[in-house]
């Protein structure tokens, strides 16, 4: 299995611009999948100069219905012509940050027949399943860190049923994929134990040292490899890889490999 960042906050590569946002092809032995698709269509930008041909993607996957992640859907939509895009049923609520930024997706898109609404779970196939665990309870949930939801009652803070992971199986090993983990990376470990986790953890508004080596200590129990990226922060990275020796941060451009 492969994984090219097309999108995300940071680059080392003065050829392939940044943004903040997330865009993952992540190629199978089976599939050919775009995980997010950025704030804007910079990730189908840097995927021609990467050499992933975007036509060929045959599934992709909206971890959750925020701009920097669904941006780029509809660039995505115009230039690979027949893959569907998987969504949570929640996708197009009215989500703010506070009250005044709104930062959801666009509605019209529900409307495209390529749009896949998604309920708490399904099964792709033998490789591939989705999950949002709303019903599952979370012990260690860091809160909405001023994320609203608008709704008929006014302002609520954001619960994230939008958000939804993507498990993919290969051979005995379990991956799993999270846009930026909202509702709490420690129970999303909890909830699944893969073998493997990729995405941002969303830690950039934590400054507790402290804080940060607990969730690392925590992390460390596992006999997990992580790669994290976007809503982590490079600093708070910095800081959990002291005590996490197992965890990587994916850039614009990287690519790894998990054999």
């Amino acid at each position: 299995m492969k994984i090219t960042v097309l999108s995300e906050n940071i680059s080392n590569d003065p050829t392939l611009p940044a943004e903040h946002g997330l865009s993952l092809y992540v190629e199978t032995a089976r599939h050919k999948i775009l995980f997010d698709m950025g704030q804007t269509d910079l990730f189908a930008k840097n995927a021609e100069r990467l050499g992933c041909d975007l036509s060929e993607v045959d599934v992709a996957v909206l971890s959750h219905g925020h701009y920097d992640h669904g941006g780029g859907i509809e660039s995505f939509l115009s230039i690979n012509g027949h893959a569907p895009v998987y969504v949570s049923r929640h996708a197009f609520g009215e989500y703010y940050h506070g009250t005044d930024r709104y930062i959801g997706i666009d509605a019209s898109l529900r409307k495209n027949r390529r749009i896949r609404t998604v309920p708490d779970k399904l099964i792709l196939d033998e490789e591939l399943s989705l999950h949002s665990c709303n019903h599952l309870p979370r012990p260690q949930y860091m809160g909405s860190f001023g994320l609203t939801e608008k709704t008929k009652a006014g302002f609520v803070p954001d619960e994230f049923l939008h958000e939804q992971y993507l498990l993919i199986k290969e051979g005995e090993r379990r991956i799993l994929l999270s846009g930026c983990s909202h509702k709490g990376v420690l129970d999303i470990m909890s909830w699944f134990r893969p073998d493997v986790l990729v995405g941002g953890f969303h830690y950039s508004s934590i400054t507790s040292a402290d804080r940060l080596k607990a969730a690392a200590k925590v992390l460390s129990r596992y006999p997990a490899v992580y790669y994290t990226c976007h809503c982590t922060g490079y600093p708070q990275y910095e800081l959990l890889k002291k005590s996490l020796p197992t965890l990587s941060y994916l850039s614009v451009g990287t690519r790894v490999e998990i054999v």
